[in-house]
This record gives C-alpha cells, sequence and structure tokens, in this order.
C-alpha cells in the first residue's frame, strides 16, 4: 500500500514534465474511457455507457503498446438491454507536430486496438468474435500527468452469432495517467 501511495504522491504532484515527456520510451499510460455515446450503423439508433480500462508501455518516444478491457449495457428504446465486452491489445502513436498540435498542454493521436469482443442485443443480431477498432484522438493534459481525452473510433466486429458483422462509430471521451515509469521505479527503490 505504501508503494502505491508513493507512486500516485509522484504522480500527482511532479511538475517537471511538460507534454513530451509524458510519451517518451519507458513510460506507462493508464487510465479509461468512462463514458462513450454510440451511434450503430448497422440496425438503427440506442444509447450506450461503457467503462473501458486500458494501460499501455511507451515502447518508445510517441508509440505505446498495451492492453484494454470493455464492458458495457446499452438501453435500446423499446427493444431491452443490451450487453457488450471485449479484451484485446491496443496500440497509440502520439503526434508530435508543433504544426499540427497548435496547444502547448495538448496532442492528437491515432488508437487501435485488435481482441475477442462481443455485442449481445436484446432484440437479436449478436455477434461474436474478432474485434477491431482505430480512430483519431485528442489528448490535452489537465496537469503533469492526467489527460482528459476525446476519441471519435470504429469498432467493428466479425465473427459468429445471428448476425456476422457489427459496426459502430464511437465517441469516447475519458482520461489518461501518464507516469513517468524510471523515476516511479526509483523513488520506490529508494522508499524500501
Amino acid at each position: 500500500m505504501k508503494k502505491i501511495i508513493i507512486v500516485f504522491i509522484v504522480s500527482a504532484l511532479s511538475g517537471m514534465f511538460t507534454a513530451h515527456a509524458q510519451m517518451q520510451k519507458g513510460s506507462i499510460l493508464v487510465g479509461a474511457d468512462v463514458g462513450k455515446f454510440d451511434l450503430n450503423l448497422s440496425n438503427g439508433g440506442n444509447f450506450t455507457m461503457d467503462i473501458s480500462p486500458k494501460v499501455g508501455y511507451f515502447i518508445k518516444n510517441n508509440l505505446a503498446i498495451g492492453g484494454y478491457v470493455k464492458l458495457g449495457v446499452s438501453i435500446i428504446e423499446g427493444a431491452g438491454t443490451s450487453t457488450n465486452y471485449g479484451i484485446g491489445g491496443l496500440g497509440r502513436y502520439y503526434i508530435n507536430d508543433k504544426e499540427i498540435n497548435l496547444l502547448k498542454k495538448g496532442r492528437f493521436f491515432l488508437e487501435a486496438t485488435l481482441g475477442i469482443e462481443g455485442n449481445n442485443k436484446a432484440s437479436g443480431g449478436n455477434t461474436n468474435g474478432l474485434g477491431l477498432g482505430f480512430g483519431p484522438g485528442y489528448s490535452y493534459l489537465i496537469s503533469p500527468n492526467i489527460a482528459l481525452e476525446g476519441l471519435l473510433k470504429y469498432n467493428g466486429i466479425v465473427g459468429i452469432g445471428s448476425s456476422a458483422t457489427n459496426n459502430d462509430l464511437l465517441l469516447g471521451i475519458g482520461f489518461q495517467i501518464y507516469l513517468p515509469y524510471k523515476k516511479v521505479a526509483t523513488i520506490i527503490k529508494t522508499a524500501n
């Protein structure tokens, strides 16, 4: 517990990082999309609220790989309640171009996901299988290590069920915490 508290204190109080330092090799990102607005392209409209935790490791500057979990419930007017799920890998590339990133504390990024997903609708049209998603987003740092994000993403599922495919266009709103791994590891070592 002591280590967890130290990690969060370091990340919250650290003012030494700019928008570029969080996305350097060795850093870790942890966060979630806490609300999604789903415009279903396949079978009419619905409203969806999901939680999609994500974790990633920067293998080089501006490029992170990691994983995601998706859990959600959809309320479809007149049709009942539907569920969706997913687990898989993700990749993110942050665009480091001063002409594109006009705000000093913000970065555009591209995100892609690949995993096992399912969309089980109360009204039928269930699809469970391979999920593929990609799209652009924007990350704005509200503190040196915490960012609010917006993500516009296509998400498709190809597989088995009463429908062979499912296609969605998602607007995700969430947050990410960027942890400078090397600095946190050094502090934890000295605390022991």
